[in-house]
């Protein structure tokens, strides 16, 4: 079994993949687009302004998968809530950087410093509305 978090976008996937492509160093496997899929009986139209928006994309960052799609066109953006993103980094000079890459024009909500589990971690929502948690160096309790 895998688990794979799936974000929903008002329209930026394609942006924030590329975003996170970059900064996390890792490889867009997958940018569908809404004019690609098939017509789907019993569903509405397909707005033309929703032609170039992502229907499915899907990013590999190490053996893992980052999975997301614009919301579709016909239905209401719900925003996203109650859940982050959280990656775990051996170096916490590498959790420094991606917390700074990633949080900026975003808002901290705790910024990046030593914890009692970690060298280093902090929270923050990024550009795009996706929460993250970033954990560095996680500190091994004594034997």
């Amino acid at each position: 079994m895998t688990v794979t978090p799936y974000l929903s976008f008002n329209g930026n996937c394609e942006e924030a993949f590329e975003f996170y492509a970059k900064v996390l160093g890792a490889k867009i496997l997958m940018m569908g687009r809404y004019k690609e899929m098939p017509p789907q009986p019993g569903q509405p139209a397909l707005p033309k302004e929703s032609e170039e928006k992502i229907m499915h994309a899907r990013l590999q960052i190490g053996n893992q998968w980052l999975m997301a799609s614009d919301c579709p066109p016909h239905m209401p953006f719900p925003g996203m809530h109650g859940v982050s993103i959280a990656l775990g980094f051996d170096e916490a000079a590498e959790a420094d950087r991606v917390f700074a890459a990633l949080s900026a024009g975003g808002s901290v909500h705790m910024p990046i410093a030593e914890t009692f589990w970690a060298e280093r971690f902090g929270m923050f929502t990024d550009k795009f509305g996706t929460s993250w948690m970033i954990n560095g160096a996680e500190k091994r309790p004594n034997p």
